[in-house]
């Protein structure tokens, strides 16, 4: 910013602020073939996102305008990483406590283990693509578990188990209180 500050002869004439009800407008969205790229805090086994609440709970940040350019925009990716504080939390979870986009919007998930293209998936192969694509090593059995245990179904959940890894979270600190990943 003290760049842009120092250099604003050079910006000023480059630079278009523009107030949200025209830069968030799905039509120009739409028309400019915007790739939308959106950072989330987890992402399902199916591909909804969460980008705002912590354990579904506790805000974050607001969303902004990530929806329009999610829903409108020629491509839309989100990206987290898929895990963080040491392991105790993945971001790729069986389902997600808040959703801010849902998985006919979201695309592409991209996490430093893969990307994941959900294009033209349906629910069993979303899963399959994320849980091998994007989510870490150390949570790959643990959601597989909980796929292949859930009830049959269109999307496989079992609303019973759906929140383990929160609630293990919340109680204990971390999502698998057993896991001990090195480094």
């Amino acid at each position: 910013m003290a760049e842009v500050v120092r250099e604003m002869d050079f910006f000023g004439d480059r630079v278009i602020l523009r107030p949200q009800e025209i830069s968030n407008h799905p039509g120009i969205i739409r028309r400019l073939g915007v790739i939308a790229m959106n950072t989330a805090i987890e992402a399902d086994i199916y591909g909804n996102v969460n980008s705002t609440h912590i354990c579904g709970q506790y805000i974050m940040n607001g969303v902004g305008g990530s929806a329009e350019f999610t829903r409108n925009g020629y491509l839309s990716i989100f990206m987290c990483p898929s895990i963080s504080k040491g392991g105790r939390i993945s971001h790729i979870v069986p389902m997600c406590p808040h959703v801010d986009n849902n998985e006919h919007s979201v695309q592409v998930l991209v996490t430093e283990q893969g990307l994941a293209d959900l294009r033209g998936l349906g629910p069993a192969q979303r899963a399959k693509e994320i849980i091998e694509k994007c989510a870490h090593p150390a949570y790959r059995d643990y959601l597989w578990n909980y796929f292949h245990r859930s009830p049959t179904g269109h999307i496989k959940h079992d609303l019973q188990r759906c929140f383990e890894l929160h609630l293990n979270l919340m109680r204990y600190g971390a999502m698998l209180p057993e896991l001990k990943l090195e480094g």
